[in-house]
């Protein structure tokens, strides 16, 4: 058990949910679990076009993204897998990525950057590499930075 983490995780963010074409994840998610969409996000250079719902209130509050790819054979794939990636709160973000890279974690290309709710993300690859062994253990991870009010510590 390691005791010298400078950062904490916090909780689930989100679940990102991905599809050739999301009318039939908004059919389940929204049409039959009930679901309530809160908003949308695009991004050509993401190669996404999702619909934002929210299950749970307050602190509880899950966002479930329901992903389409704007162009379906082009990358990244946010259809392939469908169970895209799992977004989790955390502290201290650069403290994360600073102490996981230092441990020989593997991060997506792009770094730290304003995610689609607004919050500055970076992702854990999947996979590990010759360079960074540790990766997400063939998951794809979100480390999205807390606002204050949700236990995020406030910037200097």
């Amino acid at each position: 058990m390691t005791t010298d983490r400078p950062f904490k995780v916090l909780g689930v963010q989100q679940i990102a949910i991905g599809a050739r074409d999301n009318a039939s994840l908004v059919a389940l998610w929204v049409g039959l679990l009930g679901l309530e969409v809160t908003g949308s996000y695009r991004s050509e250079r993401e190669n996404v076009d999702e619909q934002i719902a929210v299950c749970g209130t307050g602190d509880a509050a899950v966002e479930i993204d329901l992903m389409q790819p704007i162009d379906p054979e082009a990358r990244p794939r946010v259809h392939e897998p469908a169970l895209n990636h799992i977004g989790l709160w955390v502290d201290d973000l650069r403290a994360a990525v600073d102490w996981l890279t230092a441990r020989g974690v593997r991060f997506t290309p792009g770094g730290i950057r304003r995610g689609a709710a607004g919050h500055d993300v970076c992702f854990i690859h999947p996979k590990g590499d010759a360079t960074a062994p540790r990766g997400g253990e063939g998951v794809l991870l979100e480390l999205v930075q807390a606002p204050v009010d949700r236990g995020g510590r406030p910037r200097p």
